[in-house]
């Protein structure tokens, strides 16, 4: 779950201002989290707290708008709670969903969650197909499978091809914010990557809608090496404010994520990674 905010946070800067290499720093003044994080903590919030998801998302959303929301979240929340949901098929439901692989201990839970944490926001069928395949891909990395085996599983489960190298795709891709424009590539990300440093380069590297493709890459990369590495959850943990930390400790501390920290507020972080 970390892993996915710390994705977001190192994607932030490239977004708008893409690289088709990994030869780029991981952090910068201008590291911020975005709206991949926030709602990523609302979902965790919501299996903290038992509260619908779409009310998690509201309250987030209320204290961080500017964290930089899409138009059709946005008009969702215009429109106030009980609206119909977005018949969306972008990927924002699967950059924010790798708690839910955290917080059931079958595949088959894993599944259903991700599907009731997608429609209020994404009620399309390739929206909740993005988010059931990031999260079935977190869980079997969490629960030690393979890369071959998750590449078997995502393949066959939801028909993405995986077989397209970066080095193939990268010269091409462009700005995609849907779900069969970014889940695929992100998942690639990782299946091609050494370490969880490597898999976030990687999706970043590609282009397009960078802290997306990281957000997604770093939660099955957190789940696969066990955890972030302690230089840069420090670099992204100094990134959050308080009730993001609170949120994202007692999430881990619930459903035995694993934190290379936690600092407590007024340490210092290790010396910079990137």
């Amino acid at each position: 779950m970390f892993g996915a905010i710390a994705g977001d946070v190192i994607g932030s800067v490239y977004e708008r201002n893409n690289v088709k290499h990994k030869a780029f720093a991981l952090f910068s003044e201008g590291s911020r989290f975005t709206d991949d994080s926030v709602l990523t903590l609302a979902v965790a919030r919501a299996l903290l707290s038992g509260e619908p998801p779409g009310r998690a998302m509201r309250e987030l959303h209320g204290r961080y708008p500017q964290a930089g929301f899409g138009p059709t979240f946005r008009a969702w929340i215009d429109a106030g709670e009980g609206a119909p949901a977005p018949k969306s098929a972008s990927n924002g439901a699967a950059m924010r969903i790798a708690p839910v692989a955290w917080a059931f201990d079958t595949l088959a839970e894993v599944l259903a969650a991700a599907e009731r944490f997608t429609v209020p926001t994404h009620d399309h069928p390739e929206g909740v197909k993005g988010a059931q395949a990031t999260a079935a891909a977190v869980f079997l990395a969490r629960r030690g499978e393979s890369k071959t085996t998750i590449r078997q599983h995502i393949e066959q489960a939801f028909g993405y091809d995986l077989s397209v190298p970066l080095a193939v795709l990268r010269p091409d891709y462009a700005f995609d914010l849907s779900c069969a424009g970014t889940v695929p590539h992100a998942i690639r990300a990782f299946l091609e990557a050494e370490d969880f440093e490597d898999a976030v380069r990687n999706a970043i590297s590609i282009g397009g809608d960078s802290d997306t493709l990281a957000c997604i890459a770093g939660a099955i990369a957190e789940a696969h090496w066990g955890g972030v590495p302690a230089p840069i959850a420090a670099r992204v943990w100094a990134v959050l404010d308080a009730p993001l930390r609170t949120l994202a400790q007692r999430f881990c501390a619930a459903y035995a994520v694993p934190l290379a920290l936690p600092l407590t507020d007024g340490e210092s972080p290790p010396p910079s990674a990137g």
